[in-house]
This record gives C-alpha cells, sequence and structure tokens, in this order.
C-alpha cells in the first residue's frame, strides 16, 4: 500500500512510500480505508519542524473511513459502514476507560495514537490505504450519514478537544463568557462549541491572522496580538492554545475569580512556569490533558447532529495527490482535510 511519511528533512518534509499492507491480529480488530485525514494542528507543527518526534515515520491520525473486513469477536460493525475513528487506539474496558479516560488507557502505552511514530506507541499513519484499527468495537463509531465523511475527519480530536474545553465549563457555568486565546484549528472550533452550548460574549485572541479573521466571520470579539499581555480583561471561562508560556500566563491571569481554564496546548521540553499565586488567590480551577477520544466520539456527534457545523472554519479540501503541497502551503492555522 501506499502510505505518507513525516521525513523530518525541512526541504522535503512530506513523502509517499511504499509500506506493507496491515492485516487483522486479534479478534477485536477491524481494518479501515481512509476516506478523509484530517491534519491535526500538530500535523501542520510536524511538517514545518516544530515537533521533537524522531526519525521518519507514518503520518496522520484524524480520520474517517470506510470498513473493509472486521474480526470475529466485532459486533457493532459491518465491512462497509463508514466510520469515524478515535485517534487514540484504547481497550475500552480497563479501569480507565470504564470511568471515560480512554486517553490514558491501561492497555496501550501513555501517550498511544496514530501518526507520530515511536513516540505515540509505533501505531500506523492515517494517511495511507489502510489502517488497522484495534477493539474496534469501541474506537470507530458508525456515522449517521455516511456523506458526512469529510466535514466530520476532525471530530475525533481537534474538533473534540475544542468541545471539551468549554462544554464542561459551560455546564457548571451556562451562559458564562468565554476567552479562547491561540492559533490553530481548536480555537476556531471551541468556538463553535461555546455557541452551539449557550456561551455568552467570546473573545479571541490570537497571533494569527487566519484564525482571527476566521474568528471574526464566526462572530466572535477578537484581539489581535503581536505580544502576549500580562492579562486579558476577566472572563469565567478560559482556553488556552497559545502554546507559549507567557500566552499561558496571560489566560490564566484573565481567568475571573472562581473560573476555569482549559490548556490545549502541548509544551515540549519541560515543566512551565504558571501563575501560581494569582490562581491560589482567584480560586481558579485548572484542566489539562488529551482529549478521551474513544470516550467523547458520541459525544461530540451528537453536538453536531444538534446543529455545530464544523466546516465553518474554513478547511481546505485537497486529495490525497494534492496532499503533499497543500500541507506545505496552506496557512498553519487552516485545517486541511484530506479526501480519497
Amino acid at each position: 500500500m501506499q502510505a505518507m511519511f513525516a521525513t523530518g528533512n525541512p526541504n522535503n518534509p512530506l513523502a509517499w512510500r511504499a509500506h506493507d499492507a496491515p492485516v487483522l491480529t486479534a479478534p477485536g480488530d477491524a481494518l479501515v480505508r481512509p476516506l478523509a485525514v484530517a491534519a491535526c494542528d500538530l500535523d501542520r507543527a510536524i511538517v514545518q519542524g516544530r515537533s521533537p518526534f524522531p526519525g521518519e515515520f507514518m503520518l496522520g491520525h484524524e480520520f474517517t473511513g470506510e470498513v473493509i473486513q472486521i474480526g470475529e469477536e466485532v459486533t457493532q460493525l459491518a465491512v462497509g459502514d463508514v466510520v469515524l475513528a478515535s485517534f487514540q487506539p484504547s481497550c475500552g474496558s480497563c479501569a480507565h476507560c470504564s470511568r471515560g479516560a480512554s486517553s490514558v488507557c491501561g492497555a496501550v502505552s501513555n501517550g498511544s495514537m496514530y501518526g507520530i511514530g515511536a513516540t505515540g506507541g509505533d501505531w500506523q499513519g492515517a494517511l495511507a490505504d489502510l489502517i488497522r484499527v484495534p477493539w474496534a468495537d469501541y474506537n470507530l463509531k458508525v456515522l449517521p450519514d455516511p456523506a458526512d465523511f469529510a466535514r466530520l475527519a476532525s471530530a475525533s480530536d481537534n474538533l473534540a478537544d475544542g468541545v471539551r474545553a468549554v462544554a464542561g465549563p459551560l455546564k457548571r457555568q451556562p451562559g458564562a463568557e468565554v476567552l479562547i486565546a491561540g492559533s490553530g484549528s481548536i480555537p476556531l472550533y471551541a468556538i463553535l462549541a461555546a455557541q452551539q452550548l449557550g456561551a455568552g460574549n467570546i473573545t479571541v485572541a490570537s497571533t494569527d491572522d487566519f484564525v482571527l479573521g476566521t474568528a471574526q466571520s464566526l462572530g466572535a470579539d477578537c484581539l489581535e496580538v503581536r505580544q502576549w499581555p500580562k492579562r486579558f480583561a476577566s472572563h469565567a471561562i478560559t482556553v488556552d492554545c497559545t502554546n507559549e508560556v507567557a500566552g499561558l500566563a496571560a489566560v490564566l491571569r484573565s481567568t475571573a475569580p472562581y473560573g476555569e481554564s482549559t490548556s490545549c496546548s502541548i509544551y515540549f521540553g519541560g515543566d512551565v512556569a504558571v501563575p501560581m499565586f494569582n490562581m491560589n488567590m482567584r480560586g481558579i480551577s485548572f484542566h489539562t490533558g488529551r482529549v478521551n477520544s474513544a470516550a467523547d466520539l458520541s459525544a461530540v456527534l451528537e453536538l453536531v447532529a444538534g446543529g455545530l457545523a464544523p466546516e465553518k472554519i474554513n478547511p481546505a479540501y485537497c486529495s490525497f495527490e494534492t496532499a503533499i503541497p497543500t500541507l506545505i502551503s496552506e496557512p498553519a492555522s487552516r485545517k486541511v482535510i484530506v479526501v480519497r
């Protein structure tokens, strides 16, 4: 089969290569033919050489696809089903999965996910002709409408991340004002989720022109940032997607007393300082961690069925044949969705 590899070469960061096709290795497995693969914000960083993942590896982890083959113990799926896949393989039955914390599944190595090589447990990437999905009944959800396979390609990761950043806080503080800071697609998905869940005023602070322009088109108030200030106006709910220490500190200082702040950023390279005294004095709750992809698939699909339209963030759609030049040339914060 053909698969896309991140090469680690800044001059030619991506390449299609021949690779052995996967096979069923356990009775709960399924083989899936990816139909649409969305470039995660992390994938764009990989392409631009801004990630620490070593070596060459197959790329892609946000995807929908068609079930091609199932193991004898798979009961919830059939060949031909069009499915949304969790980007993190997880078993669905360990103590962590049983309480909804599928991102720390005890049956796989810590941080497991498709498409980042050895760092993610050496699972293959989804930008390929075929991918093996373990524990398929738990990690795959049949799409209510198979025609939605392209618009929902990011629903297991970046869209789900935007949802979890605001869903819990808005449930506890209905109608609260929300501050979302940073770049990439997650801030834009967070706007859509906050609107769908009844937030009050939504403000987006970003250094990225594409994010600001898109956020404005979605109806958010926008703050252009060239250098992160000490703080913004106070908001009951805040979201950090800045991937910058100064941005995180500004977001935390901008969280209202007994408000909630969620960081969707990945801070590579060690410990990060936070304004702990300010957080303590204001009683701020801080949330971090990866989205619980498999556990949250149904909830995200329900939000979409209720009216959340992920295509409103203005993604760039391209074919598998044009994926490499598109991934390299599109603005870093624009969602790219590769469609078969």
